[in-house]
């Protein structure tokens, strides 16, 4: 195992379809690939061919999402039904960032892009157990109730695309996880289920900076097509997202991640009047059942300011 490329170990992630396995494998290539950094000794990037869609258990059942039964967040049996749905985003997140590793290897990158990707597959699949941990404590687990049948479809509309791939996965639909995460985490905390108030928290507090890392990596590439990034990214999501992008937003955390609000706004719903309140436990559900919906991939709120993720950027060439 000692000997493999970074590529190679994301198609080992990306062919385990047991998700405690799964997410035990990406931590331990995460692990070997930041040791290596440290040590003065990277492994090699390598080359893989990822298959079109990643191994998945046998459960949960994966539905239309016009079939997925909803509930009431006001009840245990809700409340459940919302941690499996993170944790169903959180192990298709770490898919995806692993598949963004082995798919793009023929276009040529900084290291840094590799760190960053790795660290966030790294987050996502703590964040996957912690949502199991939380789900096994209260009499449930991952795969007992049916999930999204739609999470992998922006991976494979962009599989050709880097910078499309960019756009909507970190940009767009984490980018969502920003707006109604508030929202769920008041749910919890009303319910008194600490523990997922505390797995919810550390998620939010942690894992956007995926959305920064999108911007970061596609204003890279941007600057090295001589694009502007504005223009491109919306070029890029009317190609690619299925829909408009659904408000309210939180604009504060966007602008925290890169993401201003000129991106997002020419492309939301038009019939959504700009200045309503973000998603709060009171109006989170149709903000929230749209996220669920219409949207994939892992969200996560950035803990550092926009300046510190973009230190030491690489001149684009």
């Amino acid at each position: 195992m000692n000997d493999l490329s970074l590529a190679e170990r994301a198609l080992d992630v990306l062919t385990c379809a047991d998700g405690r396995e799964k997410t035990a494998r990406s931590r331990a290539h995460a692990a070997a690939w930041f040791a290596a950094r440290k040590a003065g000794t990277p492994m090699p990037i390598g080359s893989a061919r990822p298959p079109l869609q990643p191994a998945r258990p046998e459960r949960p059942e994966l539905l239309s999402p016009r079939d997925v039964p909803r509930r009431r967040p006001g009840t245990r049996a809700g409340r459940q039904a919302l941690l499996h749905a993170v944790a169903h985003i959180e192990l298709n997140a770490v898919d995806l960032h692993w598949d963004i590793i082995a798919r793009f290897t023929d276009v040529p990158m900084p290291i840094g892009f590799y760190d960053d990707w790795v660290a966030a597959a790294d987050e996502e699949s703590k964040h996957f157990n912690l949502m199991c941990d939380c789900l096994e404590a209260d009499g449930s687990h991952y795969g007992a109730l049916p999930a999204h049948a739609g999470m992998w479809r922006a991976a494979e509309d962009t599989a050709e695309d880097l910078m499309g791939r960019l756009a909507v996965v970190p940009m767009v639909l984490e980018a969502r996880g920003l707006d109604v995460t508030p929202g769920m985490i008041e749910i919890f905390r009303k319910a008194g289920a600490t523990d997922a108030v505390a797995a919810l928290e550390v998620i939010y507090a942690e894992e956007v900076g995926h959305v920064a890392y999108g911007s970061k990596w596609f204003h890279f590439l941007c600057g090295r097509h001589e694009l502007d990034p504005k223009e491109e990214f919306h070029r890029l999501v009317q190609r690619y997202f299925h829909g408009a992008l659904k408000p309210p937003f939180n604009e504060e955390k966007r602008a925290d991640a890169g993401l201003p609000p000129d991106f997002y706004w020419p492309l939301a719903d038009e019939t959504w009047e700009r200045g309503a309140p973000p998603a709060d436990a009171q109006t989170l559900g149709t903000p929230f059942r749209r996220f669920f919906a219409e949207t994939a991939g892992a969200y996560a709120i950035l803990r550092h300011p926009l300046p510190k993720r973009f230190a030491g950027v690489p001149t684009p060439r």
